[in-house]
């Protein structure tokens, strides 16, 4: 097995629990956040996870374990976990300075020719995710929707311009948390990023799935998430010509059976 990655910042606190390593975390005992999934073949299952640092301060994790839950690409045609797609995504995020979630420990070993996989998060406590914020929308002040809004314009618009797309994006991979002085936000569940291969039309995909799913924010404030996202103070002919392509992609996918 390869060595594991632990994060600098997790270190610490992982050693002075003795779960530094693929088998202390593979067998603490955790009671599951949902039940696991159990599709491609295998088994992949969600743990929160707290310990206390040096200082008393509980650091909060979410753990993730998987045996035989496997993704098959043309580059490995006999599949790999997902959270080896996931743990590269991260990290190449983390590279391009895009906002997303945290890597504290990933490890990845063959035991009688099934894979098994811990990916290992931070929890994202002082965010929620966008659907959430959605839940109360209406009781939220004009500047906390503009912000959360303005927030997630400029995350979508940060992965779009390093020239990948999410591939998933839905309200709900979008966790963000608003400040005194505006909002944070983050990205999260990244086993499908790629890179925009179709330039703009994969763009287009990125931007329909997540309006589609954003209904309740008025028209004008989803006009506002479009015009932040494409830094433009008003529409021109450009983003017209976008809207409509991603108003023929809703419509497309609205008339499938």
């Amino acid at each position: 097995m390869v060595a594991p990655f632990i994060a600098v910042n997790a270190r610490d606190t992982l050693a002075r629990h003795g779960l530094d390593s693929f088998e202390a975390l593979w067998t603490l005992q955790l009671d599951a956040v949902d039940a696991p999934n159990t599709e491609r073949g295998g088994w992949s299952s969600v743990y929160r996870l707290e310990l206390e640092d040096i200082n008393g301060a509980t650091q909060s994790f979410y753990l993730k374990r998987q045996e035989g839950y496997l993704a098959r690409s043309l580059r490995r045609p006999q599949g790999e976990p997902t959270f080896a797609r996931e743990f590269r995504a991260i990290q190449e995020y983390a590279h391009r300075g895009i906002p997303a979630l945290e890597t504290a420990f990933f490890a990845q070993r063959t035991i009688n020719g099934v894979q098994q996989a811990i990916l290992l998060t931070r929890a994202l406590d002082a965010y929620r995710p966008l659907d959430a914020w959605f839940e109360e929308w209406r009781t939220l002040g004009w500047r906390g929707r503009q912000d959360l809004i303005l927030a997630a314009a400029a995350l979508v618009r940060a992965l779009h311009n390093t020239g990948r797309i999410h591939n998933c994006l839905y309200p709900k991979h979008i966790f963000l948390k608003l400040d005194g002085d505006g909002a944070g936000a983050r990205l999260i569940d990244l086993e499908k990023t790629r890179p925009a291969w179709l330039g703009e039309r994969d763009y287009v995909r990125d931007l329909e799935s997540l309006h589609r799913r954003s209904t309740v924010p008025s028209r004008s404030q989803r006009l506002r998430f479009f015009l932040s996202y494409l830094c433009r103070p008003r529409l021109d002919e450009d983003a017209r010509r976008l809207l409509r392509r991603i108003d023929r992609r809703g419509s497309g996918k609205a008339k499938r059976p």
